[in-house]
């Protein structure tokens, strides 16, 4: 379930208010809101914005996540919920101890004895470059395949 803050639009018809609600992600807008967080009504002069910033700040740590408007009105009342919820997130998370399995697996991978393929000695390079690798013939015989392909 995730949890969003975003406006649910009330109101007449050509008189828009807004509610800052949070909501699951999947409700319609005007759908029915876990909780109601404030109201903002853009009609007056100035814009009323009215926000429950601690009741913000706990869903914003329980993982809610605000839509890009609510950000703006936030800003515009002096919180930032965008570095609160960054900050929540960016908090170190207790690490899980590793199973048994997980350990005799990290055994096991240590104690493997190596393949043989790495054990035997490179190959020692010629004293002659070669110019045609593809080929196993000397470079002056690599131009009078029949077989090569001309060039473009």
């Amino acid at each position: 379930m995730a949890v969003r803050i975003r406006l649910s639009r009330v109101g007449a018809t050509k008189r828009p208010a807004y509610r800052v609600v949070a909501i699951e992600g999947r409700k319609p807008r005007d759908g029915r809101s876990l909780e109601i967080l404030g109201y903002y009504d853009p009609l007056t002069d100035p814009a009323t914005v009215k926000i429950e910033a601690e009741r913000i700040r706990t869903w914003i740590s329980k993982g809610a996540q605000p839509s890009d408007t609510v950000v703006r009105l936030l800003r515009q009342v002096g919180l930032d919920a965008k570095a609160e919820a960054t900050d929540e997130a960016a908090k170190p998370r207790p690490r899980r101890t590793p199973t048994k399995s997980a350990a005799r697996a990290k055994a096991a991978a240590r104690t493997k004895p190596k393949p043989a393929a790495e054990d035997e000695p490179a190959p020692k390079a010629s004293a002659e470059p070669s110019t045609d690798a593809s080929s196993g013939a000397p470079p002056s015989e690599a131009g009078s395949d029949s077989d090569a392909e001309a060039p473009a």
